[in-house]
């Protein structure tokens, strides 16, 4: 039975007996899949809290991931870290790199990891250089894979993913101790409902026009999203013609 008195219990678990393949488990659960950078968030999570001697997160801010990518290595960190965008334990820098700061608040502590695995080192092994290619196609290039291809491209990065498992912390990440950005709690604020629409919106950001407290949206005005691009104006977002 769940333990209600806290729900990551498992997790903590895992973490302290450092069974890495049963917290990618867990990770591949929230992705969908097995990849590579799933892994490596995973291991940067672990890692990380090993240097900060961090046992478990609540979610309640006492610890923070502060992720620089959009990719498949934040789910790895939001799985096992427990830091997530709803919990306001996960700050999204778009500097498109494989990085994550953890900052411990109550240590004024805060570790830096950069993941430095050469995929063009992985190519050498035939089975790798096939994943990535199946890869590029499937993904980047957003072809219809066979499915026998789907399968075996995704059986290829689940291997892939344990492996990397195995590899010594020194090949796979920088890691430097840096000291914590200060982060303030994040504020609770009402709601007010839009004039307009009738709906709840955060009292900071709601718009006035003419008369009316009303929501973006309603107000016409251009607002912010966080796409597969990154950051970027929604008035500008790229639609697949797909």
């Amino acid at each position: 039975m769940k333990d209600r008195e806290n729900p990551r219990s498992e997790i903590k678990e895992l973490l302290a007996g450092g069974d890495l393949e049963k917290l990618l488990d867990k990770a591949a659960e929230i992705h969908g899949h097995y990849c590579s950078h799933v892994a490596l968030g995973v291991r940067a999570t672990c890692t990380a809290f090993r240097e900060l001697g961090i046992i478990e997160s609540t979610g309640m801010e006492e610890i923070l991931a502060i992720v620089e990518c959009n990719n498949c290595f934040v789910d790895g960190i939001q799985a096992i870290s427990g830091c997530t965008l709803g919990n306001n334990a996960l700050i999204y820098k778009d500097l498109g790199k494989t990085a994550v700061t953890f900052i411990k608040r109550n240590k004024n502590k805060a570790v830096r990891l950069v993941a430095k695995y050469d995929p063009e080192n992985m190519k050498k092994d035939p089975e790798a250089e096939e994943a990535f290619a199946l890869f590029d196609r499937a993904v980047k290039k957003r072809e219809r894979l066979e499915p026998r291809e789907r399968e075996r491209m995704m059986r290829l990065w689940t291997k892939m993913s344990f492996d990397i498992l195995k590899r010594p912390e020194s090949e796979i990440f920088d890691i430097k101790v840096v000291n914590p950005e200060k982060m303030e709690y994040a504020p609770i604020f009402d709601s007010v409902k839009c004039e307009s629409c009738g709906e709840d919106v955060m009292e900071t950001r709601a718009r006035t026009k003419g008369s009316k407290s009303v929501c973006v949206t309603c107000a016409g005005d251009d607002y912010w999203i966080v796409a597969g691009r990154g950051i970027h104006p929604a008035a500008k977002r790229i639609i697949s013609e797909a």
